[in-house]
């Protein structure tokens, strides 16, 4: 199931397998070699090599988040063939779709014991072929992310790794089983762009992972027709659109698909994202006014999360305060809570309400985690109790949203300051906003200063500016300048945004060419 993924969009499936990995170092066995390259393997025989037609009916309302509907559809299949490979992998799909989602802690032990039983009937089942054996792997794989998510780091490590080896063996043994290239090959990307210092340890552990592998499979999966084609279509065009730049493909994509099925809540949830990271605020939030609602959809309270900062960009900052309290009365989980409570406190602190701004500042320490990037990024602005800078703010806010023009008006409103933050971010946000209107030569001269001010400055926008000019040089054809601006961004001290800036870049490295040597 596509929630398996990194899939960047939704709160629940964003968590990377980087938690996985690192909870690997105490669970090291022999190392495997990388079997993606295929041989011919073994014929399936009888076996059932794709989903049955109710299991694939199912399959299909579970993509539009349509829970109840899809576990009643496949109810009765479940009956008649209650060992069916695709049967318990689409069943298993559906329940771990609504643990992630939803983030509701009291399911997890259930949501487990359950996969445990999927896998002791697969094994003993006398079914064989590549889908009894990819059912075995992304059930594994679904159990390795629960874990993790949940906080039960070491079984998740173990889970990853074998799932990790059984894909790579249907791989090897049906190299024509494409679905197995989907979740291989997101496997491979994902570990491939993990910064070198985790190499030592991945290759010990059994782990290798590569971009360009990844990519191949991916697109092997996307472009010929199989069960769980629609997954590696959308994960491919994420892949291209976060670390490609291909936005504009990325969006057509998402655009059509959720054109073509209205009544798709994972196509529209794709939509107002994709919208929202290329700053098209004013589309994002039509698709969000769009979006299918009623009885049967999985309730994604991080839709109003995303529409919070939406209205946020806009200046609409009652609707947005509105709109991120209804996020924390629905949402069952622990991430993102401190960073709702920052932008109820900008909210609050921007359109004037100091005293409501300084209650939801106190809410920041309340949350529990900080684990993805937006709460750390929270936290920190909690703990250094440095004041903002409202005009940085608001620019900052227009920039996200896509207003460039107007962030540029009001940048010219900024009076100085003495804090190294604001004189590092003043022309950060500059080169941003010149970035966004195409006007390059303006981009590159205040990136470039924001790099040479930042030195080893524990902030983002100095790593930022040399992944942006990374970019810029890569575009001309500047390749070595932009090998030594990609190398930049990685060499950067811890910030707030490193984990996924240091990817970015490590994967923009790998595509380039090999420096020539003189």
């Amino acid at each position: 199931m596509l929630s398996s993924a990194f899939l960047r969009p939704t709160p629940a499936l964003r968590w990377p397998l980087l938690w996985l990995l690192l909870g690997l170092l105490c669970a090291a066995g022999p190392p495997q070699h990388d079997s993606a390259t295929a041989q011919p393997g073994p014929a399936a025989g009888n076996a059932p090599a794709s989903l049955s037609a109710p299991a694939r009916r199912a399959y299909a309302d579970l993509l539009k988040l349509r829970v109840e509907p899809a576990r009643a559809l496949l109810q009765a299949e479940l009956q008649r063939a209650p060992t069916s490979a695709g049967t318990l992998l689409v069943a298993d799909c559906i329940d771990f779709t609504e643990l992630m989602i939803l983030q509701n802690a009291g399911r997890y032990e259930a949501a487990v014991a359950a996969q445990d039983r999927r896998l002791a009937a697969l094994e003993k089942s006398a079914e064989r072929g590549p889908l009894r054996d990819y059912a075995l792997a992304e059930i594994r794989l679904h159990q390795a992310a629960a874990q993790v998510t949940y906080q039960h780091e070491m079984q998740g490590a173990w889970s990853l790794r074998q799932a990790y080896q059984q894909l790579q063996g249907v791989v090897k043994r049906y190299p024509d089983f494409l679905p197995a290239r989907k979740t291989l090959g997101m496997c491979q990307f994902m570990i491939g762009s993990l910064p070198a210092g985790y190499h030592w340890f991945l290759n010990l552990l059994g782990l290798p992972g590569s971009v360009e592998a990844g990519v191949k499979n991916l697109r092997l999966a996307a472009e010929k027709p199989n069960d769980f084609q629609p997954e590696a279509r959308i994960i491919l065009a994420l892949v291209q659109e976060t670390y490609y730049k291909q936005g504009e493909e990325t969006a057509r994509l998402v655009q059509q698909l959720a054109t073509q099925q209205p009544d798709n809540l994972l196509y529209s949830y794709l939509l107002i994202s994709l919208n929202k990271r290329l700053h098209r605020t004013d589309a994002a939030l039509a698709a969000y006014r769009r979006r299918p609602t009623g009885a049967g959809y999985l309730p994604v309270a991080y839709l109003h999360h995303m529409a919070a900062d939406l209205l946020l960009y806009q200046g609409q900052y009652a609707a947005s305060e509105r709109a991120n309290q209804q996020f924390l009365r629905e949402y069952q989980g622990v991430h993102y809570r401190k960073d709702a409570a920052f932008k109820l406190y900008l909210a609050a602190w921007l359109s004037g309400n100091a005293g409501a701004a300084e209650q939801y500042r106190q809410q920041i320490k309340a949350g529990s985690r900080t684990v993805v990037e937006e709460d750390a990024y929270a936290q920190r602005f909690f703990e250094e109790k440095q004041p903002l800078n409202s005009t940085l703010t608001r620019a900052r806010l227009q920039i996200d949203g896509g207003y460039y023009r107007p962030a540029l008006n009001t940048l010219r409103g900024f009076a100085g300051s003495k804090l190294l933050r604001d004189q590092l971010e003043e022309p950060y946000r500059r080169a941003r906003a010149y970035h966004g209107l195409g006007r390059l030569d303006s981009a590159r001269l205040y990136y470039t200063r924001t790099i040479a001010l930042a030195g080893q400055a524990p902030y983002y926008f100095g790593p930022q500016s040399a992944l942006q000019m990374g970019y810029l040089c890569q575009a001309d054809g500047q390749l070595n300048m932009a090998r030594l601006y990609f190398q930049k961004a990685l060499d950067s001290p811890k910030h707030e945004y490193k984990n996924s800036t240091d990817a970015k870049a490590k994967v923009a490295l790998a595509g380039l060419p090999a420096a020539k040597v003189r």
